[in-house]
């Protein structure tokens, strides 16, 4: 174990050290707040004999979930194989392709893209023969993707709206907007974990399921999580706690 811990300062190795239950580590930029991640999850499997898929490390970019795994594999070999590493979109969707008929979609559910989602967003507007310079399908779509973040269905935009006539008109175009996506077999980037978060309030058994698979789940950047991201990572911690967050305060958009 001391290979693992003599490239660590004082405050690094407490952290990679660290029993059971919640862990949160704040510090700058170029602090080695990731490494700290890597090494607690070296740690974890090569020291605390912990199997590798019950481990979930969540990054932000695919770039940052690659580095991850490569300096696992420089520390400890390949026995990483089977841990989780990914972006949050790229873990949750995996979940969803393997439930997803229990949200209406099947398992080949496409996943648009940015331009593909105004498109569908202007065909509604059309159809609901509204001004699209009043709706412009790249501000309803901003609104929208703002309402999936912070959990807010169709439904309870509208009630959000009140009675702000160009909210509540936002709120329909949003309704059809998910009822195409749906009849279509298709979701948003938005929709990954918002649907995530569906999965496993509306399906206590599969959140369950994951819960015991994922014992200890580890964070980077945790300062730039929505509020869907937190509730996902909430509900996935809540029964064993071994969760492990790393971020920087100073450097938070939201």
């Amino acid at each position: 174990m001391d290979d693992l811990l003599e490239k660590l300062n004082n405050e690094q190795r407490e952290a990679v050290l660290h029993d059971e239950g919640p862990l949160l580590i704040l510090a700058g930029a170029g602090s080695g707040k990731t490494r700290v991640i890597t090494y607690r999850i070296a740690y974890l499997i090569r020291v605390r004999s912990v199997y590798p898929s019950n481990i979930l490390a969540i990054t932000f970019t695919n770039k940052a979930a690659n580095e991850m795994r490569e300096r696992i594999n420089t520390l400890i070999g390949d026995t990483s194989r089977n841990m989780w590493v990914g972006t949050f979109h790229s873990m949750f969707a995996r979940i969803l392709r393997r439930h997803a008929e229990l949200l209406d979609y099947t398992p080949t559910y496409s996943i648009l893209d940015s331009d593909d989602q105004q498109k569908v967003l202007k065909e509604c507007i059309k159809e609901m023969e509204l001004n699209d310079k009043l709706f412009a399908p790249r501000l309803v779509q901003t609104i929208i993707s703002k309402a999936k973040n912070d959990m807010q269905s169709p439904e309870e935009f509208s009630i959000m709206a009140g009675n702000d006539m160009r909210m509540s008109t936002i709120a329909k175009i949003y309704r059809r907007y998910n009822d195409r996506l749906l009849s279509n077999n298709a979701m948003d980037f938005d929709d990954i974990l918002f649907n995530t978060v569906r999965l496993f309030k509306e399906h206590p058994d599969v959140l369950t399921m994951y819960q015991e698979k994922f014992r200890y789940i580890l964070v980077d950047e945790y300062q730039d999580t929505n509020h869907c991201q937190y509730l996902l990572i909430q509900l996935l911690a809540k029964r064993y706690r071994n969760l492990c967050v790393v971020g920087d305060d100073d450097q938070s958009i939201y």
